[in-house]
């Protein structure tokens, strides 16, 4: 995959922006906000720590991470449809990310499948609201600021994440619960950092960054994908450990 231009051409109304700048303070940004995650929100860091492992905890998290992918995919298809009208070329490389995506979540579901965890129960349960919080974050900077900053923000978030963490992750879980059940994280982690996911979503982001005003947007949108995501980390915490009667599935979850 092709690398990004480094410099956004200026124009008479806007000054260009430096693109290899601009990421490399995305970058700063969200490694500050990956160790403020892990010393700030309780059991954020569980997953990569800690060998007696809260069953509950993991088994809702990945449910949530299965949930999210699925909601997700809505959100590309209108990524794409937006692309669509404005700049084929980006339609057309995030149609081919989509679809490799696509499907990621029945890797999460056979590792839940190895521990006893049904479809049917992952299926049937209602997303946390920090979840729907950020699914709405997406639709509302689609429906009211006319583009996918906000989604493509947080995409480059959890390819970020992913390279940077979920390998301590897969290591610390496969110890603590066995590599055979974590087969389907690890295939998912394995994928994205082979195909340079990374490096992808930061070329379709960079190309809605005309202006510094643009530049401003999409670190604003990072700080407020980290909100959310310690949002949700925090629910899941409650949840999961501070309160496990909340744990049933309620019907009408994503389908």
């Amino acid at each position: 995959m092709s690398n990004a231009t480094t410099m956004r051409a200026p124009t008479d109304d806007a000054p260009g922006v430096d693109l290899v700048a601009l990421r490399a303070e995305l970058n700063t940004l969200l490694d500050q906000q990956i160790v403020k995650l892990y010393e700030e929100v309780p059991y954020a860091a569980h997953h990569s720590r800690d060998k007696d492992i809260n069953i509950d905890h993991y088994r809702r998290h990945t449910i949530e991470t299965i949930l999210r992918l699925r909601m997700k995919r809505t959100i590309d298809a209108l990524t794409i449809h937006y692309f669509t009208k404005r700049n084929p070329r980006m339609a057309e490389r995030w149609s081919v990310y989509t679809a490799d995506e696509m499907l990621h979540d029945d890797l999460f579901a056979r590792d839940l499948k190895a521990i006893g965890v049904p479809r049917e129960e992952i299926y049937s349960t209602q997303p946390l609201f920090a979840t729907q919080l950020l699914q709405g974050y997406f639709y509302y900077g689609l429906e009211h600021e006319g583009r996918p900053l906000a989604s493509l923000t947080s995409s480059y978030f959890i390819e970020y994440f992913t390279d940077a963490t979920q390998g301590q992750w897969c290591e610390n879980l496969e110890e603590s619960l066995g590599r055979e059940k974590m087969s389907g994280m690890r295939a998912h982690v394995s994928h994205d950092i082979k195909d340079n996911h990374l490096d992808f979503v930061w070329n379709v982001l960079a190309s809605l960054i005309e202006t510094e005003d643009d530049a401003a947007a999409l670190l604003r949108h990072a700080d407020r994908v980290f909100q959310l995501i310690c949002m949700y980390f925090t629910e899941l915490y409650e949840t999961t450990v501070l309160d496990p009667t909340n744990e049933a599935p309620v019907a009408g979850g994503v389908r």
